[in-house]
């Protein structure tokens, strides 16, 4: 895996080896980031199910200006934090070793002045990409940013999952998730990304 732009352009990523964490390809990221292009300067960047970091720290490479990584996989993160530490990013991030529901409820919980320490209030960006075979996660992580952790959005934030092109039935991912609305879908090989926003 390689930086496809900003100021760590070109610069290779470790991936953590087995099938447990699936990295986000350079191409469909080149895609993703094309979409994302007139908004990700300075905006605060949420990277769950992180993996490896390479969405996240692409966010930075091209100038967001935080990225929250939310990962649980010990050896994922053993990866993520050992990236950042080979391309010298020391700041503008903070890595959760957290499941995801977990990190986004206790998020809300927060109080508002202890929050501004914790994790930033409201996300511009929200980046999802659980395994494909965990189905579940997708509308269980969609409804809580939909509903109970909706307040973690800002005004016109969007939501972007990373899911299989072809889904089973039981995989379907639904058009609405509470206060998020599918607006695009974009088809690259087997993988597909969705874009949710936030219609609050």
């Amino acid at each position: 895996m390689r930086i496809i732009a900003g100021s760590f352009r070109s610069r290779t990523l470790q991936a953590p080896p087995g099938l447990a964490t699936r990295p986000t390809s350079d191409r469909l990221r080149e895609t993703l980031f094309n979409v994302l292009a007139p908004r990700i300067q300075d905006a605060v960047f949420l990277d769950l199910y992180a993996g490896s970091g390479a969405v996240g720290i692409e966010a930075l490479s091209r100038g967001a200006a935080r990225v929250e990584f939310v990962e649980r996989a010990p050896a994922a993160l053993k990866i993520l934090r050992g990236n950042l530490e080979k391309l010298g990013i020391t700041a503008g991030f903070h890595i959760h070793s957290a499941a995801v529901g977990a990190f986004l409820r206790r998020a809300v919980e927060i109080p508002k002045l202890e929050r501004h320490e914790v994790v930033r209030e409201v996300y511009e960006v929200v980046f999802l990409d659980p395994p494909y075979d965990a189905a579940p996660e997708y509308a269980a992580t969609l409804g809580l940013l939909g509903g109970a952790a909706a307040g973690l959005l800002g005004a016109g934030a969007l939501v972007i999952a990373e899911h299989r092109r072809k889904e089973r039935p039981l995989d379907r991912l639904e058009e609405r998730y509470g206060s998020l609305q599918r607006t695009r879908l974009l088809e690259q090989g087997d993988a597909a990304l969705s874009f949710y926003s936030c219609l609050r």
